[in-house]
């Protein structure tokens, strides 16, 4: 029987709320009121009872206005051991600054701090932003450098989302460009896909993102191939997302969805096993009750920046779920996961991919 643990990773660095000014005096009401929410990337590889799932550390607005905002010690996922025995170790998503000696970018992608944050304006309005640049790695074809791994990369992507009135609920995804390896192997440019749209490639040169088990079968990376979609995100249920993210009455919802289904096969070509996996870069959203109309601007003291320090939560029973259960509100905003939130599986040791 499978065994389910969902739990925050342990030693993870402790990350700070960065408060904006507070003007309102009164808060908003923490189960029905105008949120926002911001996520940096999360993943899920698999399906069911085998699926293990990765949602990086978010960001929930403050009850008062102010801002709560990702640390930049944030630039990796899966960045530890635990994450990546949840969703496997041979993808690598890099998000954020880089060292300019080792980039996993097409020349001309800037390395720059990722603005990822969710905030209460003063007028109790709701909005979120998570804007960076991207590179997804699958880090078993082992190139001579950085930019040999890279699958896929967008530049300046960035979604928003902001819900002011029923009238008034948008939320917005973009990317300057977008590169993805094609069936030749080449990392090229690709048109990037517009609101209800996608980008849709097929049998492309990588593996999964994480190795096969051993009692199904031995893969061989030269025959494996990949299929590939992005897609901006308008829907909520598209989110990867915690327990604690909420939606409302009136919803808005923004991201880079990237979802890869890997055809792995043996030697003789075989199929071995199909492995799908789920990427959300930039997810955000934000919630407010149908009767909302936003507040008259008021002044008051700044709320002051508070620090949640790292720590492992382990329930007893989680229904399979990603609830970091436990957490509690500090400084006026919540941060839904000290560590990211992880659900992972038992499986066996896997096979060594070799390319």
């Amino acid at each position: 029987m499978t065994r389910f643990v969902t739990k925050l990773a342990a030693g993870t660095t402790a990350l700070a709320f960065a408060v904006a000014p507070g003007v309102a005096s009164a808060q908003v009401d923490e189960k029905t009121g105008p949120v926002a929410y911001a996520n940096a990337a999360a993943a899920k590889v698999g399906e069911g009872e085998g699926a293990g799932t990765v949602v990086t550390e978010t960001q929930k607005s403050p009850l008062k206005p102010g801002e709560s905002r990702l640390s930049q010690d944030r630039n990796l996922l899966p960045k530890d051991d635990g994450e990546k025995k949840a969703i496997g170790a041979n993808y690598l998503v890099h998000l954020g600054k880089y060292n300019a000696d080792h980039s996993p970018y097409p020349e001309g992608v800037d390395s720059r701090d990722h603005n990822v944050v969710a905030t209460l304006k003063d007028t109790n309005v709701p909005t979120a932003t998570a804007e960076t640049n991207y590179a997804l790695q699958d880090v078993t074809i082992g190139g001579t450098s950085e930019i040999d791994n890279t699958i896929l990369a967008l530049d300046k992507a960035k979604s928003t989302v902001e819900c002011a009135g029923s009238d008034k609920v948008a939320g917005t995804t973009t990317a300057a460009k977008i590169w993805v390896r094609n069936a030749e192997g080449d990392l090229a440019e690709q048109e990037v896909p517009a609101a209800g749209g996608e980008l849709k490639l097929t049998d492309l040169p990588f593996g999964a993102p994480r190795d096969t088990d051993p009692k199904v079968g031995i893969e061989d990376a030269t025959k494996t191939r990949s299929d590939l979609t992005v897609r901006p995100i308008s829907e909520f249920d598209s989110l990867l997302r915690q327990t604690q993210w909420r939606n409302g009455e009136l919803n808005a919802a923004a991201g880079w969805l990237v979802e890869i289904v890997t055809h792995v096969k043996d030697k003789e070509g075989q199929p071995v096993e199909e492995v799908k996996s789920r990427y959300v870069f930039g997810g955000v959203s934000c919630s407010i009750p149908e009767n909302f109309k936003p507040a008259d601007p008021q002044s008051s003291t700044p709320q002051v920046p508070t620090k949640i320090p790292a720590g492992a939560i382990s329930p007893e029973n989680t229904g399979g779920g990603v609830s970091p259960l436990g957490l509690s509100l500090l400084g006026g905003g919540l941060l839904l996961g000290t560590g990211a939130v992880l659900t992972l599986r038992r499986r066996t040791v896997p096979v060594e991919r070799k390319r």
